[in-house]
């Protein structure tokens, strides 16, 4: 796909974030779109973000979560726009909880949406995408899905997992020999509302702070722009690229994790316990 203009691209997650951006920017390129979020409210935002643009737009409230509720996305997609050339599934939730206090509701949520979400909106479009014989198939990963980090198992699970089933799907249609491709793209620290929204279940003693507080320390942290993160995954499928890494922290953490694939996990541990340290110190110094 070295051109947008005049395709069709459905995008999941896209009331807001990099879902959002790369709407945009697709847009800009004269790409028709297929928009979808759980939230009405916030695809009505996009949609206003989109004013100008000579392209034709539908939007579908999903639940990416439910299977019957994609493979309903695609054929409208197919059914409104007459095709489909690229899907984009990136939706997403966090989820801030150590192992052992993990509930299984909260585990079975974020799988459902972050991985299950992937597989369902890949078997979904693939279909129409060979049908016409051309397409890619981008999936969202994180860095999370390159490293393991505490109180991150859900998501770390989710993410991994989409790495391994989009590396394996790539070797399929490579394989396969036809027009159709996947990407798996790991974004760093992108500035988007998912801390804000995520679920901050027991962590227990590795608790950083509230929800506001820890939502505030990863938006200062946060190297990458929505706008950014967009620009880099179009380019990441014009070159067909197997691996896309969004933002220096993701470049740094991969090289980190090739050099040391098991030190970094050392390194890690190290600054969670000095955090915590520092985080006990300020509350005892403030109950004295």
């Amino acid at each position: 796909m070295k051109s947008f203009s005049g395709k069709v691209a459905a995008i999941t997650g896209a009331g807001s974030g990099i879902g959002q951006a790369t709407a945009i920017a697709l847009a800009k390129e004269g790409c028709h779109l297929a928009i979808s979020d759980i939230s009405e409210e916030s695809l009505e935002k996009t949609v206003e973000l989109l004013a100008g643009y000579a392209v034709n737009i539908s939007t579908h409230v999903v639940d990416v979560s439910n299977k019957n509720a994609v493979y309903q996305y695609a054929e409208d997609t197919v059914s409104t726009h007459g095709k489909v050339n690229l899907i984009m599934n990136n939706a997403g939730v966090g989820l801030g909880e150590t192992v052992e206090n993990m509930s299984y509701e909260n585990f079975e949520w974020l799988m459902n949406i972050n991985f299950w979400g992937v597989v369902y909106g890949t078997k979904a479009f693939l279909p129409h995408l060979q049908k016409i014989g051309e397409g890619h198939i981008v999936n969202i990963s994180s860095v999370f899905g390159i490293i393991g980090v505490p109180t991150q198992s859900a998501y770390n699970a989710a993410k991994f997992a989409v790495r391994g089933f989009t590396e394996s799907l790539r070797e399929e249609l490579d394989i396969a020999g036809g027009l159709v491709s996947a990407t798996c793209v790991h974004p760093g620290g992108v500035k988007t509302n998912i801390a804000r929204n995520s679920r901050m279940g027991d962590m227990g003693s590795m608790n950083m702070g509230d929800k506001e507080e820890i939502a505030s320390m990863f938006e200062k942290i946060a190297m990458t722009t929505p706008e950014a993160a967009a620009r880099t995954i179009l380019k990441g499928v014009r070159k067909n690229r197997r691996r896309v890494l969004v933002g220096g922290d993701a470049v740094m953490l991969d090289t980190t994790q090739r050099l040391i694939p098991t030190g970094y996990q050392r390194l890690l541990e190290i600054m969670f316990k000095k955090q915590q340290s520092s985080k006990n110190k300020k509350t005892h110094q403030g109950m004295a």
